[in-house]
């Protein structure tokens, strides 16, 4: 019997067509990301699916709704009160950035509920030795509760060594809390964690995926950075909990990136989605309700001089708030933009955003790393760089090892500190949380970071841009062509 396998491969093709066509428009989408996806099924066509169940399956709405359930309307009331007891009789320099910037502080109270808090004192840290020498510090005269929740806790030396820090601290009777990312954290399992449960404290993957082979999503990760402690101190920024951060990786050598530790009542923030996030994730281990008034957000009698908003999105919402945030920075801007961000795959609203800023006038630079971690999202991220250049964006190459930060600044007044990558990942597939502070003296002082990063940085010209061979500028529109799912 002679086998038509013309045929076969015909109706192999046709089959193959129709379900890529039922799995992308089965759930709601952008249309970027539809033909992303139609293109990677229909081409390829086994490895295409297998790609769809990490890369596209969507988070099913129970496990969303979640997020909005517990005690936000509690956590609203209590950051009210708190805000009032801060007193507005004081005007300072940051209370006239605010004035300013009325817009966008009202757009995210609007979006995202983010009250402004007044007169913090905030410290950057851009180096992982000087920032867990002071979260070690911190951690250690605890004395009520320690929250934290990364992306990534590594089971490495500076991972033991903050566990074995927080098995003290639960033995001594201080609350012990650790929300970490299934997938960001792979080979770190309960068993890690199983000395700190035995003496009091509690940890749990993020939504309770505790297995990455259960639930092998490498989207809607728990990309946030946060460390709570005492309702008093908190940290958020780019850093994880691993020895890479610490530049002991080969791989990566020096390891440049930006966090912030805030002592005032910007720490309600984060300590405000620590707890919707928590109770969310473990829901037979919630945080009481009547306790999160007395317990969590202690009544500050800080001085600073920083004022700032805490801004957390996500997949459980369609606002985009930190993208919206970003656009709001860039379009504001009238003297300069400067961003810096290990992957540059901007959607159409934000490239959008930086060409009105550049060809307006304004001085917009972008930081990249000049190394990759992963192959398709950098040569995506040369792609939009190419682009940005050809229309006046300054993109400069990070030499000194692989830079990490998620920042941005303009004109010496506003400034974004956090963990959301100017990409599509960070602004639709991933949890987010960043600080946007309304400060001239701290502005200046990331302004100074910017200028000192530029030293170990080349700026890539258009003439550099054109040198590139044929070759690199097809990967890099291929990867192009897959960004809205990378």
């Amino acid at each position: 019997m002679n086998i038509d396998w013309s045929s076969i491969f015909n109706i192999i093709v046709v089959v193959n067509a129709i379900f890529a066509i039922i799995t992308v428009f089965r759930e709601k989408r952008d249309i970027a990301a539809i033909w992303a996806w139609l293109l990677v099924l229909v081409f390829l066509p086994v490895a295409g699916f297998i790609a769809y169940a990490f890369l596209g399956r969507k988070l099913p709405k129970n496990r969303l709704f979640k997020l909005h359930k517990h005690v936000q309307m509690q956590l609203d009331e209590r950051l009210k009160e708190q805000r009032a007891q801060l007193g507005h009789s004081d005007k300072t320099p940051a209370d006239e950035v605010v004035r300013r910037s009325r817009n966008a502080v009202d757009m995210f109270m609007t979006t995202d509920s983010a009250f402004l808090s007044r007169q913090n004192k905030v410290r950057i840290l851009t180096n992982g030795n000087d920032l867990f020498h002071r979260v070690i510090e911190d951690i250690e005269a605890a004395q009520k509760s320690i929250h934290i929740e990364f992306y990534t806790f590594y089971n490495d030396r500076i991972g033991n060594e903050i566990l074995d820090l927080l098995v003290k601290k639960a033995q001594q009777g201080v609350e012990v809390r650790v929300i970490y990312d299934s997938w960001g954290s792979m080979g770190t399992t309960r068993k890690f964690f199983q000395p700190l449960l035995d003496a009091g404290g509690r940890a749990f993957p993020f939504l309770n995926t505790r297995s990455v082979l259960l639930d092998f999503r490498i989207n809607f990760r728990d990309h946030r950075k946060i460390i709570v402690i005492d309702g008093k101190i908190g940290y958020t920024g780019g850093f994880n909990i691993g020895d890479q951060y610490l530049g002991r990786k080969k791989k990566f050598g020096n390891w440049r990136d930006t966090h912030i530790r805030i002592i005032g009542s910007g720490v309600f923030g984060l300590q405000a989605r620590f707890i919707l996030d928590w109770n969310a994730t473990s829901p037979r281990d919630q945080i009481d309700e009547d306790e999160v008034e007395a317990k969590y957000f202690p009544v500050t009698t800080t001085k600073g001089t920083v004022n700032m908003q805490i801004v957390s999105s996500g997949p459980d919402s369609d606002l985009q708030q930190i993208k919206m945030g970003y656009i709001k920075l860039i379009t504001m801007a009238t003297k300069y933009c400067w961003i810096q961000s290990p992957y540059l795959i901007p959607d159409d609203s934000v490239m959008d955003a930086l060409r009105i800023a550049a060809m307006s006038g304004v001085d917009v630079r972008i930081m990249v790393p000049n190394m990759p971690d992963h192959p398709f999202v950098y040569r995506a991220t040369q792609y939009y760089a190419r682009q940005l250049s050809e229309q006046g964006v300054k993109i400069y190459y990070y030499n000194n090892g692989f830079i990490h930060a998620k920042t941005m600044v303009i004109d010496d007044e506003i400034s974004s500190v956090g963990s959301a990558n100017l990409d599509y990942r960070s602004f639709k597939l991933n949890f987010e949380i960043n600080a946007f502070i309304y400060d001239q003296k701290f502005s200046q002082d990331m302004r100074q970071i910017f200028i000192n990063d530029m030293t170990v940085s080349n700026l890539q010209t258009a003439e550099m841009f054109e040198k590139q061979s044929l070759w690199l500028k097809f990967k890099q529109t291929f990867s192009r062509l897959l960004s809205p799912i990378l």
